[in-house]
């Protein structure tokens, strides 16, 4: 079976504008199936309108696609549980301040539904069953790591961390899978089990994926809504089951950042970053 050209975005992170430029560019490069690795709300001004966006993409049935070779093994979208999505359904109380008010203010948006009751049961009912990973013929999809899928980061210093590193790529194994997609640190990066990293820093860096070639990978696609690589362009990447492609983007961050400061309860901090990428 082919694999579909698939669109791997994470941590979108309330960010409208960006999640619209993004897919202005997937549809014009044909993308066939969108897998989103959680943190869709939490810190932007437009919680909703992203969580109406990914349902409308990753509304397809992932549960079924949890079983390695289960028969939708190539759902049309999948969409995981992020740690903001995790502190909405459980309380945010490892967060710092900022991150917690924007948890708090977001919580209270979901809750309004718009003014209409039941889209706000239709969000809680799409969180709460958000998976926190998920298998399919190529890949393992998680938001944070293989060993702790929602809160632990992968960051590029961790290559020094030989037993970090090497828990995480015993824990990829244990999948039967020689790729993972993570997202969760916000800096796209790809992590080798020889604990080597790559740091992708052009507009379209190509890495293949063989791995008689390549070995075990774990690819941090980078994030959509609130990039940290000190490059304010968002970030995410193709996939079409040989190669990853790592795609930057400039979007209107101006737009961004006056949601956030005209959104009462969100700190101005969280739009001061975006223009910097920190």
């Amino acid at each position: 079976m082919d694999y579909p050209l698939t669109a791997i975005i994470s941590d979108i992170h309330g960010n409208e504008a960006a999640l619209d430029t993004t897919l202005d560019y997937t549809r014009a490069a044909r993308v066939e199936r969108y897998v989103c690795l959680g943190d869709v709300v939490g810190y932007g001004a437009r919680p909703t309108e992203c969580l109406e966006r990914i349902m409308e993409l990753c509304v397809e049935d992932a549960r079924d696609a949890r079983h390695p070779d289960g028969p939708q093994a190539l759902a049309p979208g999948l969409c995981l549980r992020g740690n903001h999505e995790q502190a909405l359904l459980k309380g945010p109380e490892d967060f710092n301040p900022k991150a917690r008010a924007a948890i708090e203010w977001t919580k209270g948006e979901i809750n309004s539904g718009r003014g209409e009751k039941q889209r706000s049961w239709a969000w809680w009912d799409f969180l709460g069953e958000l998976p926190v990973s998920v298998c399919d013929s190529h890949a393992l999809f998680v938001h944070g790591s293989p060993r702790d899928p929602v809160r632990e980061y992968m960051v590029p210093s961790d290559v020094r961390n030989t037993v970090k590193m090497g828990a995480c790529f015993e824990a990829l194994a244990r999948y039967e899978r020689s790729l993972c997609f993570i997202g969760h640190s916000h800096v796209p990066a790809v992590y080798a089990e020889d604990c080597t990293a790559f740091r992708p820093r052009g507009d379209s860096d190509v890495v293949p994926v063989d791995e008689d070639t390549h070995g075990r990978l774990i690819i941090n696609v980078g994030s959509l809504g609130q990039p940290r690589d000190g490059d304010a362009r968002l970030s995410f990447a193709l996939f079409d089951g040989r190669r990853v492609t790592f795609v930057r983007l400039a979007y209107n961050h101006d737009r961004t950042a006056s949601e956030i400061r005209s959104t009462p309860g969100l700190p101005d901090y969280l739009a001061e970053r975006l223009t910097v990428g920190r």
